[in-house]
This record gives C-alpha cells, structure tokens and sequence, in this order.
C-alpha cells in the first residue's frame, strides 16, 4: 500500500510577511475548501513530483498557492514538470485559485492571481504586496536609523523583499546590495534589540512590573526595578521610558534598550497612582533624549538652512528675521539642546534665559580652555 506523504507547503519560511487574512485561510482551508465549488479536494490520488515526493491535488493547490504567495512566478508547464503531473491539470488548479480569490472578497480583499501575456506567467497581485518606492523607502530609514545587528536587518530585508512584485524585485536587491554590503551595526550589551523590544511591549499591555539589568554609560552595571511606561525610537536607539518603583520620582527615566543585558517580570500589576505622561510630547521636545527640566530658550541662527533648524526643533519658531539672522524660540527638555547648540558653532548665539545663556558661556570656555598652550 502507498504510504500518504506528508503535506509540503513552499514558502514556509516566509509567513512572517503573509498579511493576517493568509494565517486565516491556511488554517480554514478545509472548511473553505470542501465548503466551495471552486477547489475540489476530493481527488485523492498521489502523484510523484521532483525529488520523488508525492503529491496529492490537495497538496499540490495549496503548494502552488503558497509559492504565490512567496511571490514566485507561476510557469504552468513548470509547475508540471514539478508536481509530475499534466499542464492540463496544473490550469485547472489555477483557474481553481483565481475562482476562489474572487469569490471570497471579503476574506481575501482585492487579491488575484495575474497572467503576464509578456512573461507568459502568473503572478499573485494583491494590496499587502509593497511597492518597489515604498519598500526602498523603508529599507533606507532602517539602514539609515541603524537601530538592529546586521543579522536582524538582514533577516528583516529577506522577508520584505517578498512583498515586491518578482519584476522589480531583481532592481531593488541591485539597489540595495551595496547598502547592506557596508551596513555598520551599532554595538549593542543585548544578545537582541528585537527581543527586548517584544518583552517590554508586552510588559508595558499587561502592566507590569520589571526588574532590568543594565549597563550605564560608564559600563558600571546597575540593576533597576521599574513600571515600563513607554518605548520611544530617536537617534540609532530604542528607549525605554519608565518610573522607578521604590522611589518617589514624578519625572520618567530613560533606558537604552540595547543596553539591557536581563529582563525579569514580577507578577505584580502597575499601581493605579503609577505616573502617566504624554509620550507625543517627550518626543517634539526633547533631543537625544536626554532628561531634564522643560524650558522655553531663544537663540539667533545665522547659517545657511533655517528650515534644518525648523526640522530638527520640532517646537521652534521664527519670532523675528533681520539682515539674515532669524531669531527662534523653542520649548525642549533636558540638556540634548545644549549639545545640539554647541554643534553649529557659530551660527548660533543663546539669548535667553540668562542662566541657560551663562550655561552655554561657561562650556565655551571650558572648550576654548582644551586648545590653550
């Protein structure tokens, strides 16, 4: 008697980037299938395909679905070759999918299988795939942003590169070689900023508190116990926004999530009295993220970009313009205006308020003060 080989599914490796309807419809694909006219699954003879595996028109449908999904090209005479059976037959499966996908709109949206008189294939076409520009443009934030190891952002490419039509697919990964080629990874204390990421979401929805091991910008180890409030992305690196438990400190701390080496959750829930604050606001308002208290500065910027300074700023305004230099107001947190400042040299003079401005005065000449013979 032959032995039922097991079902073989293509692409598996490649789920993480099917939309969620796919995860839908793999999992009901019994019920969807013996419930419709359109992809007959009573035939139950097994075929021999390349590589003496065996198929039956069951497993075949659903292996060349989840090759489409892939974005593979479909070639009919191909897929015969591989599935050992008739191109006839391999039609049929088609025509099967294509009368599936367009009866069932509501579960699979504008999703259609495709032929390309040009290539002389099909293709899956639907609304999830990204386009070539949109895919560029992600690619170029997260190679910029620099926030993963080069194995994650290499791992993550892999699976959005899916989402591209096969045709552009070949001119993107061209694009794309040379910027992953010299792709510098920033040094993390984490095994995985992606790991990390997941827990303390996850930790933030149920509220929990956590202890975390971690290391200062000194490298001295220091361990913390927290109520995780929020995660913010600025400047190469992932934070971690959270209020000290054992203290009592209305301010947010924050914490480099590359930095945390160990993450314990306690079963204990975050107390209703837990401090809140508007995360928006923390993220027009400060730079670098470095703590501190809010205040509202003014400085004259005589450089060659005043819209540089608007989109860096992202509270600054223009009070006043006069024979080239712009006088802008800003309100921001912490002491990362002080670095921002320094480093526009001369374009830039504080005016106020007069300790920010005996502030920024005194770090001049402790800078000019290194120079000195």
């Amino acid at each position: 008697m032959q032995q039922k080989p097991k079902l073989r599914f293509f692409g598996a490796q490649s789920l993480g980037c099917v939309p969620f309807f796919f995860f839908q419809l793999f999992f009901q694909m019994d019920t969807l299938m013996s419930a419709s006219s359109c992809i007959m699954v009573n035939d139950q003879s097994y075929r021999q395909g390349k590589g003496g595996c065996m198929y039956s028109k069951q497993d075949r449908v659903l292996s060349i679905f989840f090759r489409a999904l892939r974005g593979e090209d479909l070639y009919v005479r191909r897929l015969a070759d591989d599935f050992g059976t008739s191109v006839k037959n391999i039609s049929r499966d088609l025509n099967n999918i294509k009368a599936f996908l367009a009866d069932h709109r509501e579960l699979v949206g504008n999703t259609e299988l495709v032929y390309s008189f040009r290539d002389k294939c099909y293709h899956l076409s639907m609304d999830g795939f990204l386009s070539s520009k949109e895919l560029l443009s992600v690619v170029e934030v997260l190679v910029g942003s620099r926030p993963f190891s080069k194995v994650e952002l290499l791992t993550i490419m892999d699976k959005l590169r899916h989402f591209v039509s096969p045709e552009d697919r070949p001119l993107l990964e061209q694009l794309l070689r040379n910027e992953l080629y010299h792709y510098s990874e920033i040094k993390h204390d984490c095994d995985s900023v992606q790991d990390n990421l997941w827990a303390i979401a996850k930790c933030i929805k149920d509220k929990r508190e956590i202890t975390i091991h971690y290391y200062r910008m000194d490298r001295s180890p220091v361990t913390h116990r927290i109520y995780p409030a929020s995660i913010l992305f600025a400047d190469f690196y992932y934070y971690l926004i959270a209020f000290p438990v054992d203290e009592n400190i209305e301010e947010p701390r924050y914490f480099r999530l590359d930095r945390i080496r160990h993450i314990t959750v306690h079963r204990n829930n975050l107390l209703p009295k837990t401090p809140t604050f508007n995360e928006g606001e923390l993220r027009r308002k400060s730079l670098y993220m470095w703590p501190g208290k809010l205040q509202t500065i003014r400085f004259a910027f005589s450089g060659p970009s005043v819209q540089a300074v608007l989109d860096k700023l992202q509270t600054a305004r223009i009070i006043e313009r006069k024979e080239g230099t712009y006088i802008i107001e800003a309100e921001v947190y912490g002491d990362g205006i002080k670095m921002w400042l320094l480093s526009q040299g001369g374009w830039v003079k504080v005016l106020s308020p007069p300790e920010f401005v005996a502030e920024m005065r005194d770090e001049i000449r402790s800078m000019s003060a290194l120079y000195e013979e």
